[in-house]
């Protein structure tokens, strides 16, 4: 029965420790597509100002 009560902690600690990088990941990513898309639209509302300002000339 020490086997059992030896192997308990660190089992525990290894579940945990994966759960914890897992939210890590998925909340990451998240963020990078949120960030991705803000500069994308960045991007665009710079290049339509561009061409307006190419077309007034």
């Amino acid at each position: 029965m020490d086997y059992v009560s030896a192997i308990v902690p660190p089992l525990v600690m290894a579940i945990l420790f994966t759960c914890v990088i897992i939210t890590m990941i998925k909340h990451q990513g998240g963020a990078n597509k949120r960030e991705d898309a803000a500069v994308d639209a960045a991007f665009a509302q710079a290049e339509a100002a561009r061409r307006a300002a190419a077309q007034e000339r």
